[in-house]
């Protein structure tokens, strides 16, 4: 029987929860409901427990206080994403109850996991029952549930586990789409995950921190590894096949399968005489002979993913020391920032005004601490920030919170057209609370869609889902599936122009053409009549298309 947890064991146990989060994280990934390329809910928790752990792992003592504080002040600034603010916030309460004993026992495990799950429900403005604080809340209530009947802290901690396991095997049925996409919540998984981690360092089993040791130096700012080694396949191949034989849906399996075989990131979109692929593989010439079995080949594209890897360290490295050379803003009243996705959309973004960009959003959340350097570096009195992101706003608002030398307004932007728009009302003479209600009042009227493409089976939405389909995702759910990309973004904009639409906005990626966007837009045009379509580069990975409709 174990009925106390000094510091030495709670720094073990934390250490190896971050440990089993990390090495499950994409896992957790693959749980999101929406099964888009840029899933993240596991990274998102993953980088921000494991800023925390970096923080931990630093320690040279054993003390409640330091091991709290580095908890809660790794966690809070390293948060990313809804779940990886949740997450932060679970710590923050739980550290707060923890920091001032001499020990932890099972009174004391129970308020603390009491006042992690009071903290984190606190900090969502709509807290929604079938997620990562429902399973918390079950965690907690079995804690304080066990804490009455034993001093045993195996026997609290093991059962408070165990139901929340239960709680989670529920979510489905608290939230429709979950159900529908036949997953749990991820949120609520990786949390789960944490505690028996967690869990396995109290019980003494063997843990590998691995992972964890190498926070200390193969983490760059962003979060990501800088070992160009990490990358699995390194050459991204893209081609059109011209089609000279029959390639049926058999076939297009068989040559899925094959690409499979040889690499990741497999697209294959075919369409009547042409089939447009794209893999990333140690060998593009197999996946071009393969090809050329079907016919010829047209519009090809080899790039060295590790040396454009290396070249960007060394571009973020230049940046950074630009960044570092050039003397500060000059003092301003008003200053914004903006998280952008793209080249040609950053360029929107300060042609509008905006001071300083945060690139990020679809594919990599930025964090709180990423938000609190934005700030730092914009000289001025009152700040906007637009996350552009619904995943992002928390991380937003919790930046929002600690900064206390600056009035920071958070314009709960999610999406990027929404934070166009937000710019565009933004009037000098009004005072921050007019122009927050103005900004805000006038997002509302922005219709967002996104195209992109589906990285697993699933139904959703009453829609049957295939792996590599093209979907056209709205604000509310996906619109749209077919097997082609102008298809699929026609048919998304019909979904959301109406008889009261003016002005329609396309924002391309990277991955198409100005001529394919222009083509998109006559049809619209010669649809609707009575619409201002308007085109722009927007650079944007991952996403086709991002259009907009007001």
């Amino acid at each position: 029987m174990v009925k106390t947890i000094d510091g030495a064991l709670m720094k073990k146990m934390f250490l190896a929860g971050a440990a089993n989060l990390d090495a499950k994280k994409e896992w957790i990934n693959e749980l999101n409901v929406f099964p888009v390329p840029d899933g993240d809910t596991g990274t998102n928790m993953s980088l921000t427990i494991m800023s925390a752990a970096k923080e931990v792992n630093n320690l040279t003592d054993d003390s409640f206080e330091g091991i709290c504080k580095a908890i809660s002040s790794g966690s809070l600034r390293g948060a990313r994403g809804n779940s990886g603010v949740i997450l932060s916030q679970l710590f923050r309460g739980f550290t707060k109850e923890v920091k001032t004993v001499s020990a932890i026992d099972a009174k004391v495990i129970a308020k603390s996991f009491e006042r992690a799950v009071e903290t984190a429900y606190k900090a969502v403005m709509k807290p929604k029952e079938g997620t990562i604080l429902t399973v918390a809340k079950g965690v907690a209530e079995k804690a304080m549930e066990m804490a009455t009947k034993t001093d045993d802290l195996n026997e609290i901690i093991s059962s408070a586990i165990e139901y929340g396991e239960y709680v989670l095997s529920q979510t489905p049925e608290m939230l429709p789409v979950l159900k529908q996409a036949g997953v749990v919540d991820s949120g609520g998984q990786g949390l789960i995950v944490v505690l028996k981690g967690a869990y396995d360092a109290f019980l003494g089993k063997e843990i590998d921190f691995s992972n964890v040791e190498q926070t200390k130096t193969n983490v760059n700012t962003e979060g990501v590894t800088t070992e160009a080694d990490d990358i699995k396949f390194g050459y991204c191949t893209e081609f059109i096949i011209m089609l000279e034989k029959n390639f049926n849906a058999k076939e297009e399996l068989r040559f899925k399968g094959y690409l499979e075989s040889i690499g990741d990131s497999i697209v294959v979109v075919s369409d009547d005489d042409i089939v447009k692929v794209h893999v990333h593989t140690n060998d593009p010439g197999l996946a071009i002979q393969k090809a050329l079995t079907y016919g010829a080949l047209t519009k090809m594209k080899i790039d060295n993913m590790r040396e454009e890897h290396q070249e960007k360290l060394i571009r973020d490295a230049q940046k950074l020391e630009k960044e570092n050379e050039e003397p500060p803003m000059p003092h301003k009243e008003v200053g914004f920032i903006s998280v952008s996705i793209g080249e040609g959309i950053n360029e929107i973004f300060k042609g509008l005004g905006v001071d300083y960009i945060i690139e990020g959003g679809q594919t990599m959340n930025p964090s709180t601490e990423d938000m609190l350097n934005a700030i730092d570096k914009v000289n001025a009195d009152t700040i906007y920030i637009l996350p552009n992101n619904k995943n992002i706003i928390l991380a937003a608002n919790q930046a929002q919170s600690l900064v206390k030398d600056k009035k920071i307004v958070v314009i709960p932007s999610k999406t990027i057209p929404q934070g166009i728009t937000a710019l565009i009302n933004y009037i000098a003479e009004d005072s921050a609370e007019d122009n927050t209600a103005r900004m805000t009042e006038e997002m509302a009227n922005v219709k967002t869609g996104q195209v992109t493409y589906a990285v697993r089976d699933t139904e959703i939405d009453g829609k049957t889902i295939r792996q590599n389909d093209i979907m056209g995702i709205g604000d509310s759910g996906i619109l749209s599936v077919t097997q082609d990309i102008k298809e699929t973004t026609i048919e998304i904009l019909k979904e959301l122009i109406d008889d009261d639409s003016e002005i329609v906005s396309i924002y391309y990626g990277a991955d198409v053409t100005e001529e394919d966007a222009n083509a998109i837009a006559e049809e619209i045009s010669a649809i609707n009549d009575s619409v201002d379509v308007e085109v722009n580069y927007g650079g944007q990975p991952i996403y086709y298309y991002v259009v907009s409709v007001e």
